[in-house]
């Protein structure tokens, strides 16, 4: 029976892990710049057929999502996901007969005002969005709120049926967080360094089903472990005491609406495969606090827990040096090394 360890005599490669972030996590600007043009020729092209096609006019836009937390990361084949909110008044939403446009009929209406032959790929409704597809690989996700009574912020989401949201609740709540719980103000604080490292290891093997980037950045909030001098410590820390909370419960709750649930009980699959996979990979961590851990060991290590070849030129490198850690005082898990089965 080995340990799962708190962050005693770590093996350092803060420097390292800030490098990846920095040049494989975090999303460039010029990536940026074109996602934001695209965001707005979707505004703009979405206003004008609603006006050409007689349409309600939409009262706002509600950017939310990675792309309003600053959280979005690098993507295979671009495949970025933008979350757009279109806002309309709950009175101009109505049926012919002159009822309210039920969810499913809100999202239509997106939808079929913004096909166009020129996309390869049809905008399509989705559960809780429409969304519309671009060439380069990315899309645009565009749910549909109604607002009422005029100026109230009380969004209703058109999902399987209305019902509340607030997406720029969520927003804010979460840019409180990073300010307050970071130690520092560069280079985006470390809370969100930490949610996008995290992100990157849940999409690091396209055969996992993890949990949204929502779920990610609450549990994140949750468990979050500051280090003033070293991200690396700040990651294991807050793996370890992800893993640990959902050992202990596998439920989520939504950040800012009362009562709701980001995941589906006990039994959630995502949930439970974020658990098991952080598992690993602090079992595959635990050789960075071995007393002759050297530099090519503990890349290596961390090369397995993000499954990236940005790892490789660095561990060619390696010279066999041994590492200084630091002190912490972080308490300690079983696990299994052989990395079969649950905690003993």
């Amino acid at each position: 029976m080995g340990f799962i360890k708190g962050s005693h005599s770590m093996h350092d490669c803060s420097k390292e892990i800030v490098k990846f972030f920095e040049n494989k996590v975090r999303l460039p600007q010029s990536e940026k710049e074109k996602l934001r043009g695209n965001r707005k020729a979707n505004q703009d092209r979405l206003k004008k057929r609603l006006k050409d096609q007689e349409k309600p006019d939409p009262v706002g836009f509600v950017k939310q999502g990675s792309y309003a937390m600053h959280t979005m990361i690098q993507q295979p084949d671009n495949d970025y996901d933008i979350d757009d909110g279109v806002i309309f008044l709950k009175e101009d939403l109505k049926g012919k007969n002159g009822g309210d446009k039920t969810a499913l009929a809100a999202r239509q209406m997106v939808c079929d005002v913004l096909q166009d032959l020129r996309f390869k790929r049809a905008p399509e409704v989705r559960n809780n969005c429409v969304r519309v597809y671009y060439d380069a690989g990315h899309h645009v996700d565009i749910p549909v709120y109604r607002e009422h009574p005029a100026g109230s912020q009380d969004y209703e989401l058109a999902s399987s049926d209305w019902k509340v949201s607030d997406p720029s609740g969520v927003t804010k709540w979460f840019k409180q967080a990073v300010i307050d719980k970071s130690p520092d103000s560069t280079n985006g604080r470390q809370m969100r360094r930490i949610v996008c490292l995290l992100k990157k290891f849940a999409r690091s093997r396209s055969s996992w089903n993890m949990p949204s980037g929502l779920v990610l950045s609450k549990l994140s909030d949750e468990e979050y472990s500051s280090d003033d001098d070293r991200d690396d410590v700040s990651l294991y820390e807050t793996m370890r005491l992800m893993h640990e909370r959902l050992e202990n419960d596998l439920r989520v709750r939504h950040p800012v609406v009362t009562d709701e649930w980001l995941t589906n009980g006990d039994d959630e699959p995502k949930t439970h495969q974020l658990r098991d996979k952080l598992e690993e990979a602090l079992g595959n961590l635990q050789v960075l606090f071995d007393d002759d851990c050297t530099r090519k060991e503990a890349l290596k290590a961390w090369k397995k827990v993000f499954n990236d070849d940005y790892f490789d030129e660095l561990i060619s490198e390696g010279n066999g040096a041994k590492a200084f850690g630091i002190l912490s005082t972080g308490p300690s898990i079983p696990v299994d090394k052989k990395g079969g089965g649950r905690f003993g």
